[in-house]
């Protein structure tokens, strides 16, 4: 599903060189339920938009469902983002102005081949499927910001991509809050096969994965999911 070999990624802030990931390796298997770890400036975000397409790639190379991003350009990345990643972000990155229902359906417009009504049906179902029936209307201002959370869950999985990415999805929420969404998640893995890779460092996000992925200074220290 997911391949990173030998990756390294630096950037360059003034006269300072920041070495953020260096040669990291490491695979994702389709259904995982994945957290990347580590303190800030571990690396662990870096990772996450390396294979979410929204930084290039230093060297070494990662592959998303087959397809190398190494050499892919701008177009050809945001094609992956649009077909294989959704995104949960912890500022869940909702448009203000749109509905929760307009917000899960703009990610199925961005498609272009799908009518209108089918678009909402859509965008509904999967409102329902997260526990936001009967809120389709309401803007992000109305929702608590768990249900903000949930329809940003909505829409990552609305375009049924492989692979959903989720950086610090529980870091604006109290702990109950945090440990629905975080079960919601899991029901969603479970049930729909869909990929889960995490960046956190949230006890209870690395308590609630099945693999625990540890990152320092850009390095893999340990992985719960490889023998030592």
């Amino acid at each position: 599903m997911i391949e990173v070999l030998g990756v390294t990624k630096t950037y360059q802030t003034g006269s300072v060189r920041v070495e953020a990931l260096n040669g990291v390796t490491m695979r994702v298997d389709k259904g995982e339920f994945l957290a990347l770890s580590g303190p800030s400036g571990s690396g662990k975000t870096t990772l996450l938009n390396l294979i979410g397409c929204l930084d290039s790639i230093g060297s070494g190379e990662i592959t998303v469902d087959g397809i190398p991003l190494s050499k892919l350009n701008p177009k050809e990345r945001n094609r992956i983002r649009k077909e294989k990643i959704g995104f949960v972000f912890q500022s869940y990155n909702l448009i203000p102005v749109l509905t929760a229902r307009e917000n899960v359906a703009l990610a199925l417009e961005l498609f272009g081949d799908l009518r209108e009504r089918d678009i909402i049906e859509r965008a509904d179902a999967m409102l329902a499927e997260v526990g936001l029936s009967g809120l389709e209307k309401r803007r992000p201002t109305e929702l608590s910001g768990g249900q903000q959370q949930r329809v940003s869950i909505a829409r990552a999985l609305v375009k049924k991509p492989p692979v959903i990415l989720a950086d610090e999805p529980t870091a604006n929420l109290d702990s109950k809050t945090g440990e629905e969404i975080l079960a919601l998640m899991d029901r969603l893995n479970r049930e729909l096969g869909v990929t889960f890779v995490f960046s956190t460092h949230d006890r209870m996000v690395m308590a609630r994965a099945r693999r625990v992925v540890s990152l320092h200074d850009g390095k893999i220290v340990a992985d719960s999911g490889v023998a030592p």
